[in-house]
């Protein structure tokens, strides 16, 4: 499926460039070729950048591993794992790292998160049967991933502010968006994995996932209470007080454990850091393969005409279109990151950032995930080439989150 996305992008591009050339632009090849030339120099350079952080958080997992937490924190969610992940084995290593990823992914953490990540993929390659195609393990993991549930959408907070800032808005509080962020990004989380489980035949109406999910509301209501009424600036404060020191905390406990336990820590970080340069190295194809097709999709326009062709379907059926201005937003999110960071400002500096679709187009930044770039460093990161229904579901979990994201903004805004 991937190949045919792929390549889907390149010839639905060229159609598109060829028919703006007949119209007239005659630099839109010339556009092209720029496109794919920056963006193959950006995906190396994201690569590059990725090292560091690579090395580094994959050394300290190798402290977390000697010194047994890593497999502690696999106990303590057991029983969840086991129905949403029943073909790990009870104990492997690859549970705890899932853990930890998910929980750099719900603070907002994403230089943790993505190595985290690709150290779980590597961990369940190695009980994966056929080393070519994608496990069920795996695409669970990969569709929760996509599903990208966030319980601080912390650079979207601060975009706002400092929009508002420009924009003259006095006493504006860019944190209001909160709470239908959250809604938004669980909704997506909750589609991927029934998605996946209805393909994998997991019965999800089992009291492990059903307590899961209620702590996990219960979290999200206790953080909602402790944090919905402080000012913007407070809230960020202490957002990033709870991300960066809980971090800070969990490395310092992996190493203080290591020392108790009499492990050699120094030397655990410098063997993990040499798995986490060959990884990032390793991904460099994968990622400039995708990032260039996306190029090509971009520089021509196609998603011009995709958000033209709906905002006709809307008018023809008589319905509200107020949410189409920044529906661009969440078709770009499973693109491109920073692309629909890009178009989440351009909507709240055209609309307003207190505006129904600059509020829109935060809520859709801060509760989707950039599909095809993950499945492409996940997968390319130990060298997966048939992802089966992987991108299927992980489509479903952004479609469902895109449609979720806009109906609760119309509930809480319009």
């Amino acid at each position: 499926m991937l190949n045919v996305i792929w390549i889907a992008f390149f010839l639905v591009g060229f159609l598109a460039a060829l028919v703006q050339t007949l119209q007239g632009d005659l630099a839109v090849f010339s556009r092209i070729l720029t496109g794919l030339f920056d963006t193959a120099k950006t995906g190396f350079e994201i690569s590059l950048g990725l090292t560091g952080v690579m090395s580094l958080w994959l050394g300290i997992m190798k402290i977390g591993e000697r010194g047994g937490l890593i497999q502690l924190f696999g106990r303590a969610l057991g029983p969840f794992f086991r129905r949403v992940f029943p073909d790990i084995p009870a104990g492997h290593p690859a549970s705890g790292s899932i853990v930890m990823n998910f929980s750099a992914n719900i603070l907002g953490l994403d230089n943790a998160a993505t190595p985290l990540g690709l150290k779980a993929m590597r961990e369940l390659q190695e009980i994966n049967p056929q080393k070519d195609t994608a496990s069920n393990p795996m695409i669970m993991f990969l569709v929760l991933n996509t599903a990208g549930i966030t319980l601080i959408p912390t650079s979207v907070i601060a975009i706002r502010q400092s929009l508002a800032i420009k924009q003259g808005l006095i006493g504006f509080n860019a944190a209001d968006i909160f709470l239908p962020t959250l809604l938004g990004t669980f909704i997506s989380f909750t589609a991927g994995l029934i998605a996946v489980a209805l393909w994998q035949r997991i019965n999800l109406f089992s009291r492990p996932v059903l307590t899961f999910f209620a702590g996990f509301l219960a979290m999200m209501g206790g953080l909602y209470a402790w944090l919905g009424n402080m000012p913007p600036e407070q809230m960020a404060q202490m957002i990033g007080l709870l991300g960066s020191g809980l971090i800070v905390s969990i490395i310092v406990l992996f190493v203080a454990v290591a020392a108790w336990q009499r492990v050699n820590a120094y030397e655990a970080f410098v063997e993990g850091a040499k798995e986490g340069f060959g990884v990032a190295v390793q991904i460099i194809p994968y990622l400039i393969a995708m990032l260039i097709a996306i190029s090509v999709v971009r520089t021509t326009g196609c998603m011009n005409y995709v958000i033209d062709g709906i905002r006709a379907a809307v008018n023809a059926f008589g319905l509200n279109g107020d949410f189409v201005p920044a529906l661009p937003v969440g078709l770009m999110k499973t693109l491109s990151g920073s692309g629909a960071r890009g178009l989440m400002v351009d909507v709240m500096s055209t609309y307003g950032v207190d505006s129904f679709q600059g509020r829109l187009a935060a809520i859709i930044q801060g509760s989707t995930e950039t599909t095809f770039y993950v499945l492409a460093v996940y997968f390319g990161s130990v060298n997966i080439s048939k992802t089966r229904y992987a991108l299927a579901c992980g489509l479903i979990a952004d479609g469902v989150g895109l449609v979720g994201a806009i109906v609760v903004a119309y509930l809480f805004y319009h």
